[in-house]
Protein backbone atom coordinates (compact mmCIF):
# COMPACT_ATOMS: atom_id res chain seq x y z
CA UNK A 1 0.00 0.00 0.00
CA UNK A 2 1.33 3.45 -0.90
CA UNK A 3 1.88 5.70 2.12
CA UNK A 4 0.55 9.27 2.37
CA UNK A 5 4.12 10.59 2.39
CA UNK A 6 5.12 8.86 -0.83
CA UNK A 7 1.81 9.80 -2.50
CA UNK A 8 2.49 13.49 -2.06
CA UNK A 9 3.76 15.37 -5.09
CA UNK A 10 6.96 17.10 -4.01
CA UNK A 11 9.79 18.79 -5.95
CA UNK A 12 12.67 16.59 -7.16
CA UNK A 13 15.48 16.06 -4.70
CA UNK A 14 19.06 17.08 -5.50
CA UNK A 15 21.07 13.96 -6.30
CA UNK A 16 24.08 14.62 -4.08
CA UNK A 17 25.22 13.35 -0.69
CA UNK A 18 23.72 14.98 2.41
CA UNK A 19 27.17 15.96 3.73
CA UNK A 20 28.05 17.62 0.43
CA UNK A 21 24.76 19.54 0.40
CA UNK A 22 25.17 20.72 4.00
CA UNK A 23 28.74 21.80 3.35
CA UNK A 24 27.96 23.75 0.18
CA UNK A 25 24.90 25.52 1.60
CA UNK A 26 26.54 26.39 4.94
CA UNK A 27 29.70 27.69 3.25
CA UNK A 28 27.98 29.77 0.52
CA UNK A 29 28.97 27.55 -2.40
CA UNK A 30 26.07 29.03 -4.34
CA UNK A 31 26.79 27.16 -7.54
CA UNK A 32 24.74 24.34 -6.02
CA UNK A 33 21.63 26.54 -6.40
CA UNK A 34 22.39 27.52 -9.98
CA UNK A 35 23.12 23.91 -10.97
CA UNK A 36 20.03 22.58 -9.18
CA UNK A 37 17.70 25.08 -10.81
CA UNK A 38 19.18 24.32 -14.24
CA UNK A 39 18.67 20.60 -13.69
CA UNK A 40 15.39 20.44 -11.78
CA UNK A 41 13.54 23.70 -12.49
CA UNK A 42 12.10 26.38 -10.20
CA UNK A 43 11.50 24.03 -7.25
CA UNK A 44 13.84 21.38 -5.85
CA UNK A 45 14.66 19.76 -2.54
CA UNK A 46 17.78 19.19 -0.49
CA UNK A 47 18.44 16.96 2.49
CA UNK A 48 20.09 19.31 4.98
CA UNK A 49 19.81 20.26 8.65
CA UNK A 50 18.27 16.91 9.60
CA UNK A 51 15.32 17.22 7.20
CA UNK A 52 14.07 18.08 3.74
CA UNK A 53 14.43 21.67 2.55
CA UNK A 54 12.52 22.75 -0.57
CA UNK A 55 13.82 25.77 -2.48
CA UNK A 56 11.66 28.00 -4.70
CA UNK A 57 12.94 30.19 -7.54
CA UNK A 58 9.70 31.63 -8.96
CA UNK A 59 7.95 34.78 -7.62
CA UNK A 60 4.53 33.09 -7.69
CA UNK A 61 5.82 30.36 -5.39
CA UNK A 62 7.41 32.99 -3.14
CA UNK A 63 4.09 34.84 -2.91
CA UNK A 64 2.29 31.67 -1.87
CA UNK A 65 4.81 31.12 0.92
CA UNK A 66 4.79 34.72 2.17
CA UNK A 67 0.98 34.99 2.16
CA UNK A 68 0.32 31.59 3.75
CA UNK A 69 -1.33 31.41 7.15
CA UNK A 70 1.16 31.96 9.99
CA UNK A 71 -0.30 28.87 11.65
CA UNK A 72 0.63 26.72 8.63
CA UNK A 73 4.19 27.99 8.19
CA UNK A 74 6.47 28.94 11.08
CA UNK A 75 9.46 31.18 10.39
CA UNK A 76 10.68 30.88 13.97
CA UNK A 77 11.05 27.12 13.74
CA UNK A 78 12.61 27.60 10.31
CA UNK A 79 15.26 29.82 11.90
CA UNK A 80 16.04 27.49 14.79
CA UNK A 81 19.67 27.12 13.64
CA UNK A 82 20.16 30.56 15.25
CA UNK A 83 18.74 29.58 18.64
CA UNK A 84 22.07 28.91 20.35
CA UNK A 85 23.42 32.38 19.64
CA UNK A 86 20.31 34.55 19.76
CA UNK A 87 18.29 32.93 22.55
CA UNK A 88 14.78 31.47 22.64
CA UNK A 89 13.04 34.87 22.98
CA UNK A 90 14.52 36.36 19.81
CA UNK A 91 11.85 37.75 17.49
CA UNK A 92 13.44 35.65 14.74
CA UNK A 93 12.67 32.43 16.62
CA UNK A 94 9.10 33.10 17.77
CA UNK A 95 5.87 32.32 15.95
CA UNK A 96 2.19 33.28 15.95
CA UNK A 97 1.01 35.31 18.99
CA UNK A 98 4.44 35.29 20.69
CA UNK A 99 6.05 36.67 17.55
CA UNK A 100 3.43 39.38 17.08
CA UNK A 101 3.79 40.49 20.72
CA UNK A 102 7.55 40.81 20.44
CA UNK A 103 7.35 42.46 17.03
CA UNK A 104 4.93 45.12 18.29
CA UNK A 105 7.26 45.85 21.21
CA UNK A 106 10.22 46.30 18.85
CA UNK A 107 8.64 48.20 15.96
CA UNK A 108 8.50 51.71 17.52
CA UNK A 109 12.30 51.65 17.89
CA UNK A 110 12.80 51.70 14.10
CA UNK A 111 10.31 54.22 12.79
CA UNK A 112 9.20 57.85 12.85
CA UNK A 113 10.98 60.40 14.97
CA UNK A 114 13.28 57.75 16.44
CA UNK A 115 14.66 56.82 13.01
CA UNK A 116 15.21 60.50 12.14
CA UNK A 117 17.27 60.98 15.29
CA UNK A 118 19.20 57.77 14.63
CA UNK A 119 20.21 58.73 11.08
CA UNK A 120 21.90 61.92 12.29
CA UNK A 121 24.06 59.84 14.62
CA UNK A 122 24.80 57.34 11.84
CA UNK A 123 26.16 60.13 9.67
CA UNK A 124 28.43 61.47 12.43
CA UNK A 125 29.77 58.00 13.24
CA UNK A 126 30.38 57.24 9.57
CA UNK A 127 32.33 60.47 9.04
CA UNK A 128 34.51 59.76 12.09
CA UNK A 129 35.38 56.22 11.02
CA UNK A 130 35.96 57.09 7.34
CA UNK A 131 38.34 59.88 8.37
CA UNK A 132 40.64 57.20 9.81
CA UNK A 133 40.93 55.29 6.51
CA UNK A 134 44.47 55.71 5.09
CA UNK A 135 44.62 57.40 1.71
CA UNK A 136 46.75 55.78 -0.97
CA UNK A 137 46.63 52.35 0.68
CA UNK A 138 44.28 49.46 0.00
CA UNK A 139 41.80 48.60 2.74
CA UNK A 140 38.97 46.16 3.29
CA UNK A 141 35.58 47.80 3.10
CA UNK A 142 34.07 45.13 5.29
CA UNK A 143 36.42 46.04 8.15
CA UNK A 144 35.57 49.73 7.78
CA UNK A 145 31.83 49.06 7.62
CA UNK A 146 32.15 46.68 10.58
CA UNK A 147 33.68 49.48 12.64
CA UNK A 148 30.85 51.82 11.66
CA UNK A 149 28.18 49.18 12.30
CA UNK A 150 29.70 48.38 15.71
CA UNK A 151 29.72 52.03 16.79
CA UNK A 152 26.13 52.38 15.55
CA UNK A 153 25.17 49.39 17.70
CA UNK A 154 27.03 50.63 20.77
CA UNK A 155 25.49 54.11 20.57
CA UNK A 156 22.07 53.63 18.95
CA UNK A 157 21.16 50.13 20.10
CA UNK A 158 22.85 49.89 23.51
CA UNK A 159 23.06 53.61 24.28
CA UNK A 160 26.63 53.61 25.59
CA UNK A 161 28.90 56.63 25.56
CA UNK A 162 31.29 56.87 22.60
CA UNK A 163 34.29 56.33 24.89
CA UNK A 164 34.99 54.76 28.25
CA UNK A 165 35.43 51.37 29.88
CA UNK A 166 31.85 50.19 29.29
CA UNK A 167 32.01 51.11 25.59
CA UNK A 168 35.35 49.36 25.15
CA UNK A 169 34.32 46.18 26.99
CA UNK A 170 31.06 45.79 25.09
CA UNK A 171 32.83 46.56 21.81
CA UNK A 172 35.51 43.94 22.48
CA UNK A 173 32.95 41.32 23.50
CA UNK A 174 30.88 42.00 20.39
CA UNK A 175 33.84 41.84 18.01
CA UNK A 176 35.10 38.60 19.51
CA UNK A 177 31.70 36.93 19.39
CA UNK A 178 31.05 37.96 15.79
CA UNK A 179 34.47 36.74 14.72
CA UNK A 180 33.89 33.44 16.53
CA UNK A 181 30.48 32.69 15.03
CA UNK A 182 31.70 33.83 11.60
CA UNK A 183 33.38 30.47 11.00
CA UNK A 184 31.23 28.45 8.58
CA UNK A 185 32.06 25.06 10.07
CA UNK A 186 30.32 26.00 13.33
CA UNK A 187 27.06 26.52 11.47
CA UNK A 188 27.57 23.18 9.71
CA UNK A 189 28.07 21.47 13.08
CA UNK A 190 24.87 23.06 14.38
CA UNK A 191 23.05 21.78 11.30
CA UNK A 192 24.24 18.22 11.88
CA UNK A 193 23.94 18.03 15.70
CA UNK A 194 21.09 20.50 16.25
CA UNK A 195 21.35 24.04 17.71
CA UNK A 196 19.83 22.94 21.04
CA UNK A 197 22.03 19.87 21.46
CA UNK A 198 24.31 19.68 24.49
CA UNK A 199 27.60 19.77 22.49
CA UNK A 200 26.55 22.86 20.52
CA UNK A 201 25.35 24.69 23.64
CA UNK A 202 28.64 23.86 25.35
CA UNK A 203 30.57 25.10 22.33
CA UNK A 204 28.74 28.45 22.29
CA UNK A 205 28.63 29.12 26.04
CA UNK A 206 32.16 30.57 26.57
CA UNK A 207 31.90 32.62 23.36
CA UNK A 208 28.62 34.23 24.48
CA UNK A 209 29.57 34.77 28.13
CA UNK A 210 31.48 38.11 27.86
CA UNK A 211 28.76 39.82 25.82
CA UNK A 212 26.02 38.39 28.03
CA UNK A 213 27.73 39.76 31.16
CA UNK A 214 28.06 43.17 29.56
CA UNK A 215 24.45 43.28 28.34
CA UNK A 216 22.89 42.13 31.60
CA UNK A 217 25.02 44.64 33.49
CA UNK A 218 23.90 47.39 31.12
CA UNK A 219 20.23 46.41 31.49
CA UNK A 220 20.46 46.52 35.29
CA UNK A 221 22.16 49.91 35.15
CA UNK A 222 19.68 51.36 32.68
CA UNK A 223 16.67 50.18 34.72
CA UNK A 224 17.82 52.61 37.40
CA UNK A 225 18.05 55.56 34.98
CA UNK A 226 15.51 58.37 35.27
CA UNK A 227 15.87 59.70 31.72
CA UNK A 228 14.65 56.75 29.64
CA UNK A 229 11.93 58.75 27.88
CA UNK A 230 14.49 61.32 26.70
CA UNK A 231 16.87 58.75 25.23
CA UNK A 232 16.89 57.53 21.62
CA UNK A 233 18.73 54.22 22.04
CA UNK A 234 16.83 50.99 21.44
CA UNK A 235 17.66 49.47 24.85
CA UNK A 236 15.93 52.38 26.61
CA UNK A 237 12.92 52.07 24.31
CA UNK A 238 12.66 48.35 25.04
CA UNK A 239 12.73 49.03 28.78
CA UNK A 240 9.80 51.42 28.34
CA UNK A 241 7.81 49.15 26.00
CA UNK A 242 4.62 47.51 27.23
CA UNK A 243 2.48 44.87 25.54
CA UNK A 244 -1.31 44.96 25.21
CA UNK A 245 -1.66 43.68 28.78
CA UNK A 246 0.66 46.38 30.09
CA UNK A 247 3.49 43.94 30.75
CA UNK A 248 7.15 44.95 30.23
CA UNK A 249 9.86 42.81 28.69
CA UNK A 250 11.96 40.65 31.01
CA UNK A 251 15.75 40.96 31.20
CA UNK A 252 16.11 37.70 29.25
CA UNK A 253 13.75 38.90 26.51
CA UNK A 254 15.64 42.16 26.21
CA UNK A 255 18.98 40.34 26.13
CA UNK A 256 17.80 38.07 23.33
CA UNK A 257 16.47 40.97 21.24
CA UNK A 258 19.66 42.98 21.73
CA UNK A 259 21.87 40.05 20.72
CA UNK A 260 19.59 39.53 17.69
CA UNK A 261 20.08 43.17 16.67
CA UNK A 262 23.83 42.93 17.25
CA UNK A 263 24.38 39.69 15.33
CA UNK A 264 21.83 40.26 12.57
CA UNK A 265 22.29 44.02 12.24
CA UNK A 266 26.07 44.15 12.43
CA UNK A 267 26.90 41.23 10.15
CA UNK A 268 24.30 41.93 7.49
CA UNK A 269 24.94 45.66 7.16
CA UNK A 270 28.72 45.34 7.11
CA UNK A 271 28.56 42.59 4.50
CA UNK A 272 26.04 44.43 2.31
CA UNK A 273 28.25 47.52 2.25
CA UNK A 274 31.32 45.46 1.38
CA UNK A 275 29.47 43.92 -1.57
CA UNK A 276 28.12 47.30 -2.68
CA UNK A 277 31.59 48.79 -3.04
CA UNK A 278 33.19 45.59 -4.35
CA UNK A 279 30.68 45.60 -7.22
CA UNK A 280 30.50 49.38 -7.74
CA UNK A 281 34.26 49.74 -8.20
CA UNK A 282 34.11 47.32 -11.14
CA UNK A 283 31.68 49.24 -13.34
CA UNK A 284 32.58 52.26 -15.46
CA UNK A 285 32.16 55.60 -13.64
CA UNK A 286 30.35 53.92 -10.74
CA UNK A 287 32.34 55.37 -7.85
CA UNK A 288 32.78 58.68 -9.70
CA UNK A 289 28.99 59.00 -9.94
CA UNK A 290 28.58 58.19 -6.26
CA UNK A 291 31.32 60.67 -5.32
CA UNK A 292 29.65 63.48 -7.27
CA UNK A 293 26.29 62.75 -5.66
CA UNK A 294 27.79 62.59 -2.17
CA UNK A 295 29.57 65.92 -2.59
CA UNK A 296 26.51 67.66 -4.03
CA UNK A 297 24.14 66.12 -1.49
CA UNK A 298 21.53 65.45 -4.17
CA UNK A 299 20.49 62.34 -6.08
CA UNK A 300 19.29 58.77 -5.68
CA UNK A 301 22.34 56.84 -6.86
CA UNK A 302 23.30 55.64 -3.36
CA UNK A 303 19.85 54.10 -2.97
CA UNK A 304 20.08 52.44 -6.40
CA UNK A 305 23.50 51.02 -5.52
CA UNK A 306 22.11 49.66 -2.23
CA UNK A 307 19.18 47.99 -3.94
CA UNK A 308 21.32 46.54 -6.72
CA UNK A 309 23.92 45.19 -4.30
CA UNK A 310 21.20 43.51 -2.24
CA UNK A 311 19.73 42.08 -5.46
CA UNK A 312 22.88 40.64 -7.01
CA UNK A 313 24.79 39.84 -3.83
CA UNK A 314 22.13 39.24 -1.15
CA UNK A 315 23.60 38.85 2.31
CA UNK A 316 21.20 35.95 2.96
CA UNK A 317 20.59 33.47 0.15
CA UNK A 318 17.14 32.29 1.24
CA UNK A 319 14.46 32.60 3.93
CA UNK A 320 12.95 29.67 5.79
CA UNK A 321 9.49 28.50 6.86
CA UNK A 322 8.79 25.19 8.64
CA UNK A 323 5.55 23.46 7.68
CA UNK A 324 3.25 22.95 10.68
CA UNK A 325 0.22 21.59 8.82
CA UNK A 326 -0.28 20.23 5.27
CA UNK A 327 -0.01 22.93 2.63
CA UNK A 328 0.20 23.20 -1.16
CA UNK A 329 2.74 25.55 -2.77
CA UNK A 330 3.28 25.75 -6.51
CA UNK A 331 1.22 22.63 -7.09
CA UNK A 332 3.35 20.58 -4.69
CA UNK A 333 2.13 19.12 -1.39
CA UNK A 334 4.16 19.53 1.77
CA UNK A 335 3.70 17.97 5.17
CA UNK A 336 4.55 18.79 8.77
CA UNK A 337 8.30 19.09 9.33
CA UNK A 338 9.20 20.07 5.77
CA UNK A 339 11.09 23.36 5.41
CA UNK A 340 10.20 25.76 2.59
CA UNK A 341 12.92 28.13 1.38
CA UNK A 342 12.09 30.98 -1.02
CA UNK A 343 15.45 31.58 -2.73
CA UNK A 344 16.50 35.22 -2.62
CA UNK A 345 19.60 34.32 -4.61
CA UNK A 346 17.74 32.61 -7.49
CA UNK A 347 14.67 34.83 -7.78
CA UNK A 348 16.75 38.00 -7.87
CA UNK A 349 18.82 36.59 -10.74
CA UNK A 350 15.90 35.72 -13.01
CA UNK A 351 16.41 37.05 -16.53
CA UNK A 352 12.67 37.42 -17.10
CA UNK A 353 12.57 39.93 -14.23
CA UNK A 354 16.04 41.49 -14.40
CA UNK A 355 17.47 41.73 -17.96
CA UNK A 356 21.19 40.93 -17.97
CA UNK A 357 20.75 39.67 -14.40
CA UNK A 358 24.41 38.98 -13.59
CA UNK A 359 25.46 42.55 -14.45
CA UNK A 360 25.67 45.13 -11.67
CA UNK A 361 23.49 47.99 -12.94
CA UNK A 362 22.36 50.49 -10.28
CA UNK A 363 20.50 52.48 -12.95
CA UNK A 364 18.04 49.61 -13.40
CA UNK A 365 16.32 51.04 -10.29
CA UNK A 366 15.76 54.49 -11.79
CA UNK A 367 12.03 55.04 -11.31
CA UNK A 368 11.53 51.37 -10.39
CA UNK A 369 10.09 50.24 -7.05
CA UNK A 370 11.34 46.84 -5.81
CA UNK A 371 8.73 44.11 -6.21
CA UNK A 372 7.38 42.45 -3.08
CA UNK A 373 8.08 38.95 -4.40
CA UNK A 374 10.94 39.69 -6.81
CA UNK A 375 13.24 41.64 -4.43
CA UNK A 376 13.15 40.39 -0.86
CA UNK A 377 16.60 40.53 0.78
CA UNK A 378 14.81 41.41 4.04
CA UNK A 379 12.33 38.56 3.81
CA UNK A 380 8.63 39.07 3.30
CA UNK A 381 5.09 38.87 4.58
CA UNK A 382 4.49 39.40 8.30
CA UNK A 383 8.10 38.30 8.90
CA UNK A 384 9.82 40.99 6.88
CA UNK A 385 12.78 42.39 8.83
CA UNK A 386 11.61 45.19 11.16
CA UNK A 387 15.00 46.85 10.79
CA UNK A 388 14.76 47.23 7.00
CA UNK A 389 14.37 51.03 7.03
CA UNK A 390 17.15 51.34 9.62
CA UNK A 391 19.49 49.15 7.54
CA UNK A 392 18.75 50.88 4.22
CA UNK A 393 19.28 54.30 5.81
CA UNK A 394 22.59 53.13 7.30
CA UNK A 395 23.79 51.75 3.95
CA UNK A 396 23.08 55.00 2.10
CA UNK A 397 24.61 57.17 4.83
CA UNK A 398 27.80 55.10 4.99
CA UNK A 399 28.17 54.98 1.20
CA UNK A 400 27.89 58.76 0.92
CA UNK A 401 30.35 59.27 3.78
CA UNK A 402 32.89 57.01 2.07
CA UNK A 403 32.27 58.60 -1.35
CA UNK A 404 32.73 62.14 -0.02
CA UNK A 405 36.26 61.14 0.97
CA UNK A 406 37.18 60.36 -2.65
CA UNK A 407 36.75 58.02 -5.60
CA UNK A 408 37.32 54.34 -4.87
CA UNK A 409 39.16 51.87 -7.11
CA UNK A 410 39.10 48.05 -6.99
CA UNK A 411 42.07 46.05 -5.75
CA UNK A 412 42.64 42.60 -7.21
CA UNK A 413 40.23 40.41 -9.18
CA UNK A 414 36.51 39.94 -8.56
CA UNK A 415 35.90 38.48 -5.11
CA UNK A 416 34.15 35.13 -4.75
CA UNK A 417 31.54 34.48 -2.08
CA UNK A 418 32.44 32.91 1.26
CA UNK A 419 30.32 32.17 4.31
CA UNK A 420 30.42 34.12 7.57
CA UNK A 421 27.87 32.65 9.97
CA UNK A 422 24.59 32.95 7.99
CA UNK A 423 25.85 35.60 5.55
CA UNK A 424 27.44 35.37 2.09
CA UNK A 425 30.45 37.68 2.19
CA UNK A 426 33.16 38.80 -0.30
CA UNK A 427 36.23 36.62 0.25
CA UNK A 428 38.70 39.51 0.73
CA UNK A 429 36.19 41.74 2.47
CA UNK A 430 35.70 44.15 -0.44
CA UNK A 431 39.27 45.28 -0.96
CA UNK A 432 39.50 48.82 -2.41
CA UNK A 433 41.62 51.97 -2.35
CA UNK A 434 41.06 55.68 -2.82
CA UNK A 435 42.18 57.16 -6.16
CA UNK A 436 42.87 60.49 -4.41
Amino acid sequence: MTSTATARRVPPMVDESMISQIWKVSTAKNSIFDESRAKYGDAFGMNINRGNFYFFAHPDQVKEVFTASPTALHAGKGNEILATALGEHSVLLLDESEHMRQRKLLLPSFHGEKLAAQTAAMERISEEVVAQVPKGESFHMRETSQKIALEVILELVLGTASTGEQHDQLGKATRELLEWIGKGYRLALSSVLGPRSRPIKAMYKPALAPLDRGIYGLIAERREADDLEDRHDILSMLLLARDEDGQPMTDVEIRDELVTLIVAGHETTATALAWAFERLTRIENGTEHLHEEAVSGEGEYARWVSQEALRLRPVLDFVLRRVMEPIEIGGYQFGEGDVLAPSIYLVQRREDIYPDPLAFKPERWDGVKPGTYTWFPFGGGVRRCIGMQFAMAEMEIVMRAVARAGVLLPVGPDEPTVSRFITSSPKRGGQVRFAF
